[in-house]
């Protein structure tokens, strides 16, 4: 069964409003959503034994996250129902549409899809509670803000992040989550920040393995390619638009029911990404290409003292030497079940 509240929230409790809007099929959906955008689909090693992680479980933290912080249901839903216009394998849409740098594509139907759903309408109704105070989740600067502030949204991904790719145990994340609190940042406004140095730096350090994690060579290169075999499909008719916003189970049934079948072993096939061409006994070459994505990163605040970045030259010049990498470098991508045809 998917896992639907991360670990180590599991011993939060969840208020009835949260626990009757858990329940709506519109979020129920967001179970079989993953949150490593169709990268735990191929033959790439570091995902060999990656936990799954779903967009459920991810918006249920952000919501038990919110709540920990501000005590405000309404805050607390709008965390809830942030990823409801989340389509199947997540950003690889955004890569679809023209998106891969901001990633913000797939937003633009969230109020859209909580207002034609009967269901969260009458919950809400039920709740007296307007769809604007819970549809979007940027109004509120504890659910979500700019890099490089943290966030319950950034904060919840990278603490179950830490977890599902063995950065740091349990006990570690408990730990960090213990030492957080709300402060007023440089700029007048609430953040949520680290009361102790040592724990923004752990935090920090963590957080740059996440950061490469998201913009590595492979990462990049399996979006843009699974993004082209979504496009193609789009194209002759072997999906439809309104496909993308179903299961991913379900996507993938149809396209092993069709003349698709072969590619989407070509992209579940996917293990390796070079700089250069090479040879791969068993293995060709899917296609090559310069690929740019989003730079995911924090920057966190310690309470009283300012940005890590300024307090721990260590983490100023590990995050510079992030922020400046290049993505112009060609990238050559292969896969164990080629040859392909997106």
């Amino acid at each position: 069964m998917p896992r639907e509240i991360p670990l180590y929230l599991a011993n939060e409790a969840i208020p009835a409003s949260l626990a009757e809007a858990m329940e709506l099929p519109l979020l129920r959906r967001l179970l079989d959503v993953g949150m490593h955008c169709g990268l735990e689909y191929t033959a790439y090693p570091y995902f060999a034994k990656v936990e799954p992680y779903n967009r459920f479980e991810h918006s249920l933290g952000v919501a038990l996250l919110c709540l920990r912080f501000s005590k405000d249901e309404r805050i607390a839903l709008s965390g809830l129902f942030h990823d409801i216009s989340t389509p199947c394998f997540a950003h690889v849409v955004d890569f679809l549409q023209g998106d891969p740098e901001k990633q913000e594509a797939t937003e633009s139907l969230t109020e859209t899809m909580l207002h034609d759903d009967p269901g969260v309408m009458a919950f809400l109704k039920r709740r007296g509670i307007p769809l604007e105070d819970v549809s979007d989740y940027h109004r509120y600067l504890i659910a979500d803000n700019d890099a490089p502030r943290l966030s319950c949204d950034r904060l919840e991904y990278t603490l179950s992040n830490f977890l599902h790719f063995g950065v740091y145990p349990l006990k570690t994340v408990l730990a960090l989550l213990d030492d957080l609190c709300l402060t007023k940042n440089e700029g007048g406004e609430t953040e949520i920040a680290f009361q102790t140095l040592g724990s923004a730096l752990l935090f920090g350090k963590g957080m740059l393995v996440n950061a490469d994690m998201y913009t590595r060579d492979e990462d990049r290169f399996a979006m843009e390619a699974l993004s082209r075999l979504l496009s193609s499909c789009l194209r002759d008719g072997t999906i439809e638009p309104k496909d993308l916003y179903r299961t991913e189970q379900a996507l993938i049934e149809k396209l092993l029911s069709s003349a698709r079948k072969k590619d989407w072993f070509a992209y579940r096939g996917l293990c390796l990404v070079a700089r250069d061409p090479v040879e791969i006994e068993g293995a060709s070459l899917l296609f090559s290409a310069s690929i740019k994505t989003k730079k995911r990163f924090i920057d966190p605040l310690v309470k009283g003292k300012g940005r890590l970045s300024k307090l721990s030259p260590e983490f100023g010049e590990a995050l510079s030497a992030f922020l400046s990498r290049s993505f112009d470098p060609i990238l050559y991508g292969y896969s164990h079940a080629g040859p392909y045809s997106f």
